[in-house]
């Protein structure tokens, strides 16, 4: 049998795409091409959405686009449209809101039947390819979409053009303005609280999804008032993630999501999105609890990205890693049939090992049932008293299991490792590792702040113009930027100033946010659409959007509302905390009905109600009481608080003239050489202190807030 001969798809920047350059369909990129063919034939369009982690997503290429008869039924009838969603994030966002509205699901692969305009009319997610189970098999929809769109086609733009009138109004959130009142976070914390589950620790019942936003508002509210039921949902809920499957035990990092409410079995892909806003998530649980597991965590996550997950040498973050190795595969490199187990370990290290991540004969894996996924059932000390050993020799033998099988687990093929770069989620693991490098500080710190520098400067340099500021991916044909790409690009440009004092970094967020404003913004309305007002139509559900919900990346509106407070306060510019506010209120009449699910626009609301704190810290590089007083800055989480450390000219390049001017014009004068901390808030500043735990305790306490009021 010949060969099938490569699609189109073949030249295609994105590797889900080129992963079905084989298939005999006659596949499209998204583009005016595909429609006006639409429209020439007078066919209507398939469209399918997915991406290259995406499990189903390969079942539903295996089981139908690669079967010939299917294919021409395809060919034959439709205009097929293929979509990488993380590259093209703006349609896949329109079309789930459209599809989840039709069917009622959401998700990928997503399946959908589009007019030649592009109006969605019928659609769904993973279809088997015949009749299974009293569903309907992706043969049969074929069909029956293309006959009713020869036969019924007035019915079907009457139910298109209703769908896109519906999603227009649903994504615009006309009617959701009202008066900011920061009574908002009270009715967020409500609604998280209820859905705590207090067993397992997480929000709601099974599929169970990290939320690291509301795991932020709850640290940052327990930091306002003390309040331990909500320092205990978030050090609960962050253990027992920790503990579980839903975490790499061996490699490190975090997958997608856990099947079941104990976070044991999971969706073993692993984003870079996730475990950017996870690593703050377990830097600050640290910082507020002191609680070592949480810090170990921090470093497991670092560990995995920086060995699988990035370009060390040049910088940047890759986008995935595969659930799979292949379409029989489902997690198996990642989990351990008793026998693997003793294969690589000696009889006691074994023993250990199947106590420490309850590995028996029969697993969790229902493809596999031999398969267990690795989880902390015990602890180090219950093993000790179980075998009759000494606790310090359990936990060595452990760390020295541990190591011998991820040695054995690198031996397998491993999943495919996507090694797209995306702006906006660099643009995080770059605020997340500057993080890191603040808290953990020694030499991995220093290792992740140089590793986010050198991220950085490659996105100016490769993903960076003054005017169009960011592109939505690093490197290849440029692709334009989202209101995420350029929004987290802000907040991780700012960040890079703080840690370095390089105003070329302050610059190019400035630009960059008065781009935002000046192109994404609802001038009228408050708040910002997630493509520019200069983009060109999107096909025929071309709906303005407004990013609102957190899903699960923090909601680019609300991460907006951030970057405006932030850069008023270096600059005083008073057009930024305006425009903050009327984004607020642009979303403050439905934000309360959000609750978990808009947990960043509370962290907004409590930010522009208070405003940032910025410590500025003088005094020699080899100043011991500014070292001290530096680590006792770090050592505090306070949600958008800056760092800003200075040495005498000269000698790190970095001077007080630094300072934006708003910030200057609120310090005494101080002197580079005198070791000293200033904090100040909104335009007050305390007075100067030499003891850190002074510094501490007005960080903890509120001293500064106290002090602006």
């Amino acid at each position: 049998m010949a060969s099938q001969p490569e699609n189109r798809l073949k030249d295609s920047v994105s590797p889900y795409l080129r992963s079905a350059a084989h298939q005999p369909i006659d596949w499209h990129e998204w583009g005016d091409a595909a429609f006006a063919r639409a429209k020439s034939e007078n066919k209507p369009v398939l469209l399918d959405i997915g991406a290259v982690w995406c499990h189903w997503c390969h079942v539903i290429d295996r089981e139908s686009y690669e079967n010939t008869e299917i294919a021409k039924i395809i060919n034959e009838h439709f205009v097929a449209v293929k979509v990488d969603r993380d590259e093209r994030p703006e349609v896949d966002a329109r079309y789930q809101s459209a599809i989840s509205a039709l069917s009622g699901q959401g998700g990928w692969p997503l399946t959908g039947f589009l007019l030649p305009d592009g109006k969605p009319f019928y659609g769904g997610t993973y279809f088997p390819p015949d009749d299974q189970g009293g569903r309907p098999g992706f043969r049969r929809i074929l069909l029956a979409v293309a006959d009713s769109y020869r036969h019924k086609r007035p019915d079907l733009e009457r139910a298109a053009n209703s769908l896109a009138d519906a999603v227009a109004q649903a994504e615009m959130f006309n009617g959701a303005k009202g008066k900011f009142d920061l009574g908002v976070v009270d009715a967020q914390i409500q609604s998280i609280t209820k859905l705590f589950d207090i067993r397992n620790g997480g929000f709601g019942q099974s599929p169970k999804f990290p939320h690291a936003s509301a795991m932020e508002l709850l640290l940052e509210r327990y930091q306002e008032t003390k309040e331990k039921h909500l320092l205990a949902m978030a050090e609960t809920t962050l253990e027992r993630m920790a503990r579980g499957g839903v975490y790499d035990q061996l490699g490190g990092g975090f997958h997608r999501y856990s099947v079941d409410e104990r976070w044991l079995v999971p969706h073993f892909e692993k984003m870079s999105y996730d475990n950017s806003e996870l690593l703050k998530n377990y830097l600050h649980g640290w910082q507020v609890t002191h609680n070592p597991f949480l810090r170990e965590t921090a470093e497991g996550i670092i560990a995995w990205v920086n060995d699988v997950l990035s370009d060390q040498r040049s910088g940047g973050v890759y986008a995935s890693q595969d659930a799979d190795y292949c379409l029989a595969d489902d997690g198996d490199y990642f989990t351990w049939t008793l026998e693997e187990v003793r294969e690589v370990l000696l009889p006691a290290e074994a023993r250990i090992i199947e106590l420490y991540y309850d590995v028996e004969a029969r697993g969790e894996m229902h493809h596999n049932p031999a398969k267990n996924v690795l989880w902390v059932a015990r602890d180090p000390a219950a093993i000790a008293q179980t075998l009759g050993s000494d606790e310090t020799d359990v936990r060595l033998t452990i760390v020295r299991a541990k190591g011998k099988m991820l040695a054995g687990r690198l031996r397998r093929t491993t999943p495919y490792i996507d090694t797209t770069m995306y702006v906006a989620w660099n643009a995080m693991f770059v605020s997340a590792y500057l993080e890191a490098a603040r808290i953990l500080g020694g030499s991995i710190g220093e290792r992740c702040r140089e590793f986010a520098l050198k991220t950085m400067d490659r996105m100016l340099q490769e993903a960076w113009s003054e005017d169009k500021c960011f592109a939505h991916r690093i490197g290849g044909p440029r692709l334009e930027g989202s209101l995420d790409d350029q929004v987290f690009g802000v907040i991780a440009l700012l960040d890079a100033y703080e840690a370095t004092l390089n105003l070329r970094y302050f610059r190019a967020s400035q630009r960059t946010l008065d781009y935002i404003l000046e192109y994404y913004a609802d001038a009228e309305g408050g708040g910002f659409f997630d493509r520019p007002t200069n983009a060109p139509p999107l096909a025929g559900l071309d709906v303005r959007r407004k990013p609102f919900q957190d899903s699960p990346t923090p909601a680019a509106n609300s991460a907006a509302i951030i970057a405006l407070v932030r850069m008023h306060a270096f600059t005083g510019d008073k057009r930024y905390y305006k425009f903050a506010e009327k984004t607020l209120e642009a979303f403050a009449g439905i934000a309360p009905q959000y609750g978990l699910f808009a947990a960043t626009y509370g962290l907004a609301a409590l930010l522009f109600a208070r405003h940032p704190i910025q410590v500025v810290i003088t005094g020699r590089a080899d100043d011991s009481v500014a070292r001290s007083l530096e680590a006792a800055a770090n050592g505090v989480y306070r949600l958008g608080k800056s760092v800003l450390r200075f040495t005498p000219t000269g000698n790190d390049g970095a001077s007080l003239e630094n300072l934006p001017a708003a910030l200057k014009e609120t310090l005494p004068h101080l002197q580079a050489d005198r070791a000293l901390a200033v904090v100040c808030e909104g335009q007050s500043c305390l007075p100067p202190t030499d003891d850190p735990a002074q510094l501490t305790a007005m960080l903890e306490n509120g001293a500064a807030g106290a002090a602006a009021k």
